[in-house]
């Protein structure tokens, strides 16, 4: 069950991956640019996360092929530790809960609870891969004491899929259900926001989200509809009535995909989309164990959905985290793993 593909083929794969990585990170600045350019708009929070994200990746491909199970625990344990002595991880007005840096600390966890998990599956000695395992349930645990039940839920499905990615037969079904996962929670929150709903239903929905939540979706997808190429970079707070009628808000509509949309119009949505699946596109093609490339999927995708109903991606830690893990589960280690440790499941195939 040892990996097949040669050196040649893997180094090729990279390539192509590298090369569509760098085409579509680019591509979401200039677009950031240009909409910025036609309605004197703000990119500077755009381009920073591109270029955590972009600098997370590269860290991670360096780190992971060095010290493919050390590096992983080390961003597992950075993760950790950044969440409990940094109490505000941007700066501005923090509202109440759930508005604060709630979204934030579940995201940081996820990725860190992933990290420990592929820390776990790129190590062939049993106590250590125990003890890893053992830090990723204490994340989880982390998130429990925090009062974080987003955490709680997202460390222990990266939990659980990464126990389930042991025993898939096909990575790439494992890929397309991460995708899928993200695009229902995003059209559900499309829906909330377009009020589809039955009434009853979206009372149900409206509860946790809270009403105000709602309303910032609201203006975002109205402000989306107004202008194909969005308001502008940054402009989403001087433009939404909620904002404005409300003192202690950050200014940000709380959906990734909804503040794209209304900032940066369709294309702005397309690109963001792009990203993302650029992501399980290098996950999917790497040489890498097939657990650890869908523990790394897993964690991005719980990343996703948290940030599809709050603001995660609007704290560099997080974007520069998930550019991080993706380096780290895509890189090569020098030394070759052994064939223990390349093993994946019954019926994977190395990606074409």
């Amino acid at each position: 069950m040892a990996s097949v593909a040669g050196p040649d083929a893997d180094g090729g794969r990279r390539n192509v991956s590298d090369a569509v990585g760098v085409v579509v990170l680019g591509a979401c600045a200039v677009w950031s640019l240009i909409t910025a350019a036609v309605h004197d708009g703000r990119p500077e929070g755009v381009l920073l996360a591109v270029l955590a994200v972009a600098a997370g990746y590269a860290a991670g491909r360096i780190c992971g092929a060095l010290a493919p199970v050390a590096a992983p625990c080390t961003g597992a344990l950075a993760g950790l530790g950044l969440t409990l002595t940094v109490p505000h991880l941007a700066p501005g007005p923090q509202p109440g809960a759930p508005l604060g840096n709630a979204g934030a600390t579940a995201a940081l966890l996820a990725l860190s609870a992933g990290a420990a998990c592929c820390a776990a599956w790129s190590t062939a000695v049993p106590a250590m891969r125990l003890a890893l395992r053992l830090l990723a349930a204490g994340i989880a645990l982390t998130a429990a004491a925090l009062g974080s039940v987003i955490g709680v839920v997202a460390c222990s499905a990266v939990l659980l899929c990464s126990f389930a990615a042991g025993r898939m037969n096909h990575r790439g079904l494992g890929i397309a259900g991460l995708a899928l996962a993200t695009a229902l929670v995003t059209a559900g929150s499309w829906a909330v926001a377009a009020n589809v709903f039955p009434e009853g239903l979206a009372a149900s929905v409206e509860g946790p989200l809270t009403r105000h939540r709602v309303e910032l979706w609201q203006d975002a997808l109205a402000m989306a509809r107004g202008d194909v190429l969005g308001v502008g970079p940054g402009r989403f707070g001087e433009l939404s009535p909620t904002v404005i009628g409300s003192p202690l808000s950050d200014g940000k509509p709380h959906s990734a995909p909804l503040q794209q949309a209304a900032e940066q119009g369709v294309v702005g949505v397309v690109l963001l989309a792009a990203a993302f699946c650029w992501v399980l596109y290098t996950l999917w093609r790497t040489a890498r164990p097939t657990p650890v490339a869908l523990t790394a999927g897993a964690a991005l995708t719980a990343l996703a959905a948290v940030a599809a109903v709050g603001n995660a991606l609007s704290f560099t830690a997080v974007s520069a985290g998930a550019g991080l893990l993706a380096g780290l589960a895509t890189a090569r280690p020098l030394a070759e793993e052994s064939p223990r440790r390349e093993s994946v499941a019954r019926g994977d195939r190395p990606a074409p």
